[in-house]
């Protein structure tokens, strides 16, 4: 099984290669493989089916790259927007939804059976702004969720989840609009399988934030806690980035804090277990087999443990800002 790094490159301000790949063992240990070039991947995401991965280069000029898995690239798309941070399949593998951080846009595109993009089908921009003058003068798309026909987008500067329906045609109805607590700043938005239960990263404000789904793409705030177990008292904020979801257990990462938080979510208000030191700025990280994989983006490697904690092994590649394990 491989694992997939997309990166930070030179155009903006990164070491990375790209696309790096690694050789993941039975115990979960990692062999440096493969790379392929390209403007600042931050993002990548396997199609469910078909043989293709697709990567989000952040740059002004947006543009969305599909790659084989054989590490051949297949095409290149603009985004429709600067700086694209986030993409995923629908339900039903007919589209691709592309998040537009700067712009505070949402894209939509159409995809063949195999996976290669085929044309554009819908573009949203968002409008307005949160409190935090620097972080919210403006509406910034992050995440678009989906479930069934149902998009939910997460906007950073407004303080909202929009929630679309994704029509047969590729556009998008909206739906409805959620509102989270002021200066929030949502950056990710994770449902808990099987209930009516979500879960927001308030990255501007530190938080994680419990959210009830009344109805589909309504979501209400229920409460909220710090997204570290010990208190972050620093000048520094706490960026907080990903979260994972795996049975009751919830994982989240702190950047500054520096650590991976573990929360138990049997209850309704989850409970911070422990802080798992994780390298340098951890952008983001993948879970399998019992094991954490972080993108220490400031410490320019992958850096893994045990998800119940313990002992870190570090692999260098240049400015990690995702990984993919497949």
């Amino acid at each position: 099984m491989d694992v997939w790094v997309g990166s930070y490159t030179s155009a903006t301000g990164g070491n990375g290669a790209g696309i790096s790949t690694f050789r993941r063992a039975a115990d979960g240990t990692l062999t440096p493989d493969r790379e392929l070039p390209m403007l600042s991947p931050s993002w990548l995401t396997a199609h469910p089916s078909a043989p293709v991965v697709y990567a989000a280069n952040e740059s002004d000029d947006g543009v969305i790259t599909t790659v084989s898995t054989d590490l051949e690239v297949l095409g290149a798309t603009s985004s429709g927007g600067a700086a694209p941070c986030h993409l995923v399949v629908s339900a039903d593998e007919r589209y691709l939804l592309c998040s537009n951080y700067s712009s505070g846009s949402l894209s939509v595109f159409a995809l063949a059976e195999s996976g290669r993009i085929t044309g554009q089908t819908d573009l949203v921009r968002h409008e307005g702004r949160g409190p935090h003058k620097q972080r919210q003068e403006a509406a910034h798309v992050h995440m678009a969720v989906v479930r069934d026909r149902i998009v939910s987008v997460v906007d950073l500067g407004t303080d909202e989840i929009r929630s679309y329906e994704l029509m047969d045609n590729g556009k998008l109805d909206p739906l409805s609009v959620s509102a989270m607590p002021p200066g929030t700043g949502p950056r990710q938005l994770v449902r808990r399988p099987g209930t009516d239960v979500a879960y927001v990263v308030g990255e501007v404000n530190g938080t994680l934030v419990v959210v009830r789904e009344e109805q589909p793409g309504l979501f209400t705030p229920v409460a909220t806690v710090p997204a570290t177990k010990e208190p972050w008292e620093n000048e520094a904020p706490n960026w907080v980035a990903h979260l994972e979801i795996v049975g009751d257990r919830l994982y989240l990462s702190n950047r500054n804090p520096d650590v991976i938080t573990e929360f138990d979510i049997a209850a309704e208000t989850p409970v911070a277990l422990a802080d798992h030191p994780s390298g340098a700025w951890p952008r983001h990280f993948a879970i399998a087999d019992g094991t954490v994989y972080v993108a220490a983006q400031r410490d320019d490697a992958i850096v893994t443990f045990p998800v119940e904690g313990g002992a870190q092994v570090r692999y260098p590649t240049g400015t990690p800002t995702c990984v993919l394990v497949r």
